[in-house]
């Protein structure tokens, strides 16, 4: 019994270095950036979600509707921006249509990179985000999306 405490004891703390070493890499690194004018696709592990790509069915969301700019009290980017702050988030990247920033987890600092690209001509907001180390996220990408588009519905309808 006390052979299989030690060989125990010995795998968690593995685990745990391993997972602190992967916390340490994801520091490393930026958003993937527009990729021909768009969001890049997700890979192929799970731990990423986007509404550029209807066909990557497992990876995909839909887009945010944007609100004619006259229609609202601010810019859509500034929507954003006020709603990645509220939850924590760090402004990376800001150009005309696109904005990037990053999520850091709280116990190992895993980084994951969230960027939007605001389509005017289907007047969407189309949104990726993406873990940059591991496989798995345990759905931590899709529940950030699904927050943010709940509340950015909510700024819109308040903003009417």
């Amino acid at each position: 019994m006390k052979t299989i405490s030690i060989i125990f004891i010995c795998l968690f703390f593995t685990v745990v270095i391993i997972l602190f070493f992967l916390g340490i890499k994801s520091q490393s690194g930026h958003a993937a950036g527009l990729v021909n004018g768009k969001l890049a696709r997700c890979p192929d592990t799970p731990n990423c979600i986007n509404s550029e790509y209807p066909e990557q069915q497992t990876h995909y969301t839909s887009p945010l509707k944007l609100l004619l700019k006259r229609k609202m009290s601010t810019s859509p980017i500034n929507t954003l921006k006020d709603i990645i702050d509220e939850m924590g988030g760090m402004i990376e990247t800001e150009e005309n249509n696109y904005l990037a920033a990053t999520f850091t987890s709280k116990i190992f600092r895993f980084v994951d990179d969230v960027e939007f690209r605001i389509d005017d001509e289907t007047n969407l907001v189309h949104l990726r985000s993406a873990s940059r180390v591991g496989r798995r996220d345990m759905g931590a990408n899709k529940k950030r999306v699904d927050l943010i588009r709940q509340r950015y519905e909510k700024k819109l309808l308040s903003s009417r």
